[in-house]
């Protein structure tokens, strides 16, 4: 599952996705994108990996421009894509792992996140993911194959001047905390909101100590409201409202420590997004946003669990995506991923 990344309360002012947001020299204001976490925001990363967790076979990426699948966990585009887009960087975010990777596409960004993955490395034990503690790794990598391609002193301006986007936790909460016992016996809920923190603080100094100085971290979406967590834990189909609570806990903690972070970390700067209030406001609202199914998924024949291996070309899919705010029973639609990407757009880097 994923944190539905990166977004603030919508203001009034529109920008259209198309709309490159750059300097007065028409230079984009981030040279590169770097993006680590789980599912929300891999764009590849598991096609390259041993594990179960794939999303590399129809009807994923059905409306893509070519309708292949890519290893995206939805219908078509995620915010990393549409967030470089729209920043000027480029159309489509490659997963550090692809073999094809070409001079460019180094030095305008890769994904790293890997789909399933957790802040606490126990999400991943069973799956065979890389967690997030791990895709730092992948970075100092990624750093060495800049350098060679672009001389160090390119390198290392592509890396300070690079957005860094963080989007992770929701697993960590859904498929760990609340679904295994491990954890519950280590920890109470508050001790385990405090360890996860503490554990993103590490990853971000790591990064820092790489050479990045530029992060947006997003917070928990509403992931009591995502449908296969409603449905195996209630009958109802409405959202759970003590995993809210938890997740809008962990937000404000997450909130808290950033100022602190940033002032520790010379010449950081640390760009928190919220994104429980305004998916709430969609859940409430969902005719406001054009959607017309918002408890379950358009890929399954029910929608309130299949995804991975369960959603594939012998699943049952909606007619239209657009009006299904989720794709599969934990991953948002493309049409949902527009939505946060405009908000982001509206409020973070517009001002």
């Amino acid at each position: 599952m994923a944190s539905f990344l990166i977004v603030f309360t919508v203001l009034v002012t529109i920008i259209s996705f198309d709309k490159c947001t750059c300097t007065s020299t028409n230079e984009p204001r981030y040279p590169a994108i770097f993006v680590f976490g789980d599912s929300t925001v891999d764009t590849g990363m598991n096609n390259y990996i041993s594990t179960e967790m794939k999303s590399d076979h129809p009807p994923y990426g059905r409306d893509l421009t070519n309708h292949l699948p890519t290893g995206r966990f939805s219908n078509g585009r995620l915010v990393p894509d549409m967030l470089a887009s729209s920043l000027g960087i480029k159309e489509m975010v490659p997963p550090y792992l692809s073999p094809v990777l070409s001079k460019e596409d180094l030095m305008t960004g890769v994904s790293f996140a890997s789909a399933g993955s957790g802040i606490d490395d126990l999400t991943t034990a069973v799956s065979g993911v890389v967690p997030v503690s791990k895709q730092p790794s992948y970075f100092l990598q990624y750093k060495e194959r800049l350098k060679i391609a672009v001389g160090e002193e390119q390198a290392t301006k592509i890396v300070n001047g690079g957005l860094v986007v963080i989007s992770a936790g929701s697993n960590d909460f859904l498929f760990d905390f609340y679904a295994v016992p491990i954890r519950k016996i280590q920890y109470n809920i508050s001790g385990y909101q405090d360890y996860l923190l503490q554990r993103v603080q590490s990853v971000v100094k790591e990064l820092y100590n790489s050479g990045c100085r530029n992060f947006a971290i997003s917070g928990l979406g509403p992931i009591g409201c995502v449908p296969i967590e409603v449905n195996t834990r209630s009958g109802s189909k409405n959202c759970l409202d003590d995993v809210n609570s938890d997740a809008q806990v962990y937000n404000s903690k997450l909130q808290q420590i950033l100022p602190s972070l940033q002032a520790s970390l010379s010449g950081s700067k640390f760009l928190y997004a919220d994104i429980y209030s305004p998916w709430m406001d969609v859940l409430k609202n969902p005719q406001n946003y054009g959607f017309k199914e918002i408890k379950k998924g358009c890929c399954g024949y029910t929608g309130y669990v299949e995804m991975g291996p369960l959603c594939s070309s012998l699943t049952p899919v909606c007619a239209n995506a657009s009006e299904y705010l989720f794709w599969d029973a934990v991953h948002p639609s493309e049409a949902a991923y527009k939505l946060l990407t405009k908000s982001l757009m509206d409020t973070i880097f517009l001002y």
